[in-house]
């Protein structure tokens, strides 16, 4: 393979792996639109009560059956472990019993990894 061949090669991967980051990295405003689906238990607005599901501002780095003033948490969310982070957001959105098999949260999951990585985007932005 000729050097020249070896260069297109290198920025084609550059430009795959790139463009599959900005997918990844989701929309916050429609993620606001797609969270609309949570607002019935969840709100992200710091300094609100929790409502029927803990308030989700900050959620990213804390610690699952943490949050402030919940009390409502079941045992399989205190017990789980899971500290926050994009990626166990987006397991969890996915399928949120398969995750936590006893949780509380009655929520079927988001089957799409776009509305997933939106909603991330959006508690990122809104809820920090």
């Amino acid at each position: 393979m000729t050097a020249r061949k070896l260069i297109i090669a290198a920025a084609a991967c550059l430009v795959a792996l790139s463009s599959a980051s900005a997918m990844a990295a989701g929309d916050a405003k429609k993620g606001e639109k797609v969270f609309k689906k949570c607002k019935a238990c969840h709100t992200i607005k710091k300094r609100r009560q929790n409502k029927k599901g803990p308030n989700l501002a900050g959620i990213i780095g804390r610690k699952a059956g943490e949050g402030a003033g919940f009390k409502k948490y079941s045992k399989a969310m205190k017990a789980s472990g899971i500290v926050w982070s994009e990626a166990t957001l987006d397991e969890f959105l996915a399928k949120p019993r398969k995750m936590v098999k006893k949780t509380k949260m009655g929520f079927a999951g988001l089957k799409k990894a776009s509305q997933r990585a939106d909603v991330i985007a959006y508690l990122k932005s809104a809820g920090m």
